[in-house]
């Protein structure tokens, strides 16, 4: 933890669970778990629920007369379609149109904003748009976020928060929990039906307490933050920058990924220009040096993460995995791979070079493997 300058209120919780906190993003992050098993923490997500703490996330309040401006530029978003009580997940961009951040935008008033985004240049980014400008831009280190994932989450939040069944897929409220403020969002990263609990860091240590004491009868356990890449692995959730060129450098170039090649060219609203990157981004259309895809394995022997995937019968390097996992619910070993944009379909045959478990045949698949139609995420009442 020596990088670390951030502290969750919860680090003694994640020590009591055998927990060294890794650092993230500067804060000690509980990565692993001594106790517990991370098959039955995703199998807790995915079947019952399951709380973590993702504090280390950033949250950026953005307040004034130009905030939306500043949030136009920064992100690929149209702030205008964003109502009060609403959040959308975008993309951020450098000036050559490479992929720098991703964002989840909390509009809280007409002039009132929270941004909260990962280990990227975010916050860089927020404030080079805010030169100038009529806003204030406020880093928050005491707003803490705990993530309540898992179908029945809202079972369990139903019998302390009024109205929380009605509450749409990316929407949030501003109420109380066990008679603390709270803003309760309905957004995740596991592509279950989940809740993120923003709270004071004062506030944090009794409301974990509570709810997994609370919880305990309906299956709800406590979950490393690492439980996090089985999930958004069959989800197809990116995690910058372990999916990007950040770790899986381009031989003749310097790092940075376009929208089109990670498939998350969705997050720019339909014709906006202005934001930073955009002609770039627009000119880059057609252009993927690769894909972000799918690939579904034979057996259950998961690859690590910087497999290097081969094709043909000389073999040769086409790509490399990021991320894989083997769900012992769907009984199916995936991964998420830097492919050739000619194996960005269903079908084709590879073979993965893992150092621990030597040649696994694969074959491409679309993603996301898992919900397919993403009703779980979205389910109403």
């Amino acid at each position: 933890m020596t990088n670390s300058w951030r502290f969750s209120t919860l680090a003694d919780r994640h020590r009591a669970l055998g927990s060294n906190l890794e650092d993230w993003s500067g804060m000690g992050t509980a990565w692993s778990y001594e106790k517990g098993d991370p098959d039955a923490e995703y199998m807790a997500i995915r079947t019952k629920a399951g709380l973590m703490d993702v504090s280390g996330l950033k949250k950026v309040h953005i307040t004034g007369h130009g905030a939306s401006h500043v949030i136009e530029r920064a992100t690929t978003r149209n702030m205008e379609k964003l109502m009060p009580g609403r959040s959308v997940y975008a993309a951020m961009l450098n000036d050559a149109g490479k992929f720098v951040d991703d964002c989840v935008i909390y509009r809280t008033g007409p002039n009132a904003f929270m941004v909260v985004h990962g280990s990227g240049q975010g916050f860089e980014q927020l404030t080079m748009a805010a030169a100038g400008r009529d806003v204030s831009v406020r880093f928050d280190d005491n707003l803490h976020d705990l993530s309540l994932q898992g179908p029945l989450a809202v079972d369990y939040l139903a019998q302390h928060v009024p109205g929380i069944r009605d509450l749409a897929y990316f929407s949030q409220m501003q109420t109380s929990l066990f008679g603390k403020p709270v803003m309760i969002s309905r957004t995740g990263y596991t592509g279950e039906r989940g809740y993120e609990i923003f709270c004071r860091g004062q506030d944090a240590p009794m409301i974990w307490d509570r709810i997994l004491e609370e919880g305990a009868s309906m299956g709800i356990i406590p979950c490393r933050f690492t439980t996090l890449d089985m999930l958004r692995t069959e989800s197809y959730l990116l995690f910058f920058p372990f999916d990007n060129s950040e770790m899986y450098p381009f031989e003749n170039e310097g790092p940075g990924d376009t929208l089109w090649e990670l498939g998350l060219d969705f997050t720019v609203s339909p014709g906006k220009v202005g934001f930073r990157g955009a002609e770039e981004h627009y000119r880059l259309k057609g252009k993927e040096r690769f894909k972000i895809w799918g690939l579904k394995l034979e057996g259950k022997n998961v690859p690590g993460n910087d497999a290097p995937v081969f094709k043909g019968k000389d073999k040769d390097k086409v790509g490399v995995v990021t991320q894989a996992m083997y769900s012992p619910l769907n009984d199916w070993t995936i991964a998420i791979a830097r492919l050739p944009v000619d194996c960005a379909n269903n079908g084709t045959k590879l073979v993965v070079n893992c150092s621990t478990h030597g040649e696994i045949a694969a074959t491409t698949h679309s993603m996301p493997f898992f919900d397919v139609d993403k009703k779980r995420r979205t389910a109403k009442g």
